[in-house]
């Protein structure tokens, strides 16, 4: 199949993403210096390319690309001659000077960012009931929706582009890093710890979710065992207890409603004190602004 002529400038300037590659999975490695407010990583995607092509078009923002290179099902590496980065229609454009054939194959990116104050990507949120030594401790935070995950990594942050996500974080051994779905391992490096998650279900980009502090929390289980927490500054367990209540209560409702079990074998509420909106219905891993998720216990009627 001949390769359809291609320019650069094409691909500027457009509201969708062109259809020739088509992500299938992300394996996403993310390492926070909370203290720096930056963050590197990589991100190895199954790309299906669906048209032969010399270039791949995904979304970024606001990243610094350190290396990329795409494999094909044959094991051929290629290296694009070119890597450009659109901040104004937050795209991330790879040329090749060799076109990639039809067929599967693996992108990999590294890449870096800052943890923002804007409330947006992956940011920083000043929690200053996190305290450590006298001293005020960030803790990181994802907001997608509607199209941030480029701020995190490069992606086709596209609704309709749905994937599945293998995440992993390194992150200092005394905090908690949670995820849309549950730990499996965490490996112990002297002061830092590495975390991987569970690969998720097929989903949405703007569904990912990582947070990453100083917790304490609380739990129950359904009826069906599916493990519900709620996590909160430290200290502040007890404004956690009716939202467990209502979360475990409404899972069982559901079900019996839909008939249709909860999907996910977990479900973890998480209060953020820097937080845009009300709530975030990250699959999995539901981010509240703090006073949205933690209740005093004289208001919650139970007393």
């Amino acid at each position: 199949m001949e390769v359809e002529e291609q320019s650069l400038e094409q691909f500027k300037a457009q509201t969708r993403l062109p259809k020739f590659a088509v992500p299938k999975r992300y394996d996403l490695t993310l390492t926070p210096d909370l203290s720096a407010c930056t963050f590197s990583g990589t991100v190895l995607i199954d790309l299906a390319i669906v048209q032969p092509t010399k270039f791949l078009v995904l979304n970024a923002l606001a990243l610094a690309i350190t290396q990329v290179s795409f494999t094909d099902f044959h094991d051929r590496k290629y290296v694009p001659s070119d890597v450009v980065m659109d901040g104004d229609d937050e795209i991330l454009i790879l040329v090749f000077d060799e076109a990639l054939s039809v067929g599967d194959g693996v992108l990999g990116i590294s890449f870096s960012g800052v943890l923002n104050e804007h409330m947006r990507g992956f940011y920083k949120s000043f929690d200053s009931t996190y305290m450590d030594g006298g001293v005020k401790k960030n803790m990181a935070v994802t907001q997608f929706e509607a199209v941030d995950a480029r701020m995190c990594f490069p992606c086709w942050d596209e609704p309709a582009l749905k994937a599945t996500f293998k995440i992993t974080v390194d992150v200092p051994s005394e905090l908690t890093a949670l995820s849309n779905m549950p730990v499996v391992h965490e490996k112990l490096n002297g002061h830092q710890k590495t975390v991987y998650f569970e690969e998720s279900p097929i989903m949405s980009t703007y569904l990912v979710a990582l947070v990453i502090g100083l917790f304490d929390h609380i739990k129950d289980l359904t009826a069906d065992g599916i493990k519900v927490r709620v996590y909160c500054p430290v200290g502040k367990s007890d404004k956690g207890k009716f939202a467990l209540n209502v979360a475990v209560k409404a899972l069982d409702l559901f079900k019996k409603y839909f008939s249709m079990p909860y999907a996910l074998p977990k479900l973890d509420m998480v209060a953020v004190p820097d937080f845009s909106d009300a709530a975030m219905e990250n699959y999995g891993l539901i981010t509240y602004r703090e006073a949205e998720l933690l209740i005093p216990f004289k208001l919650t009627g139970s007393g």
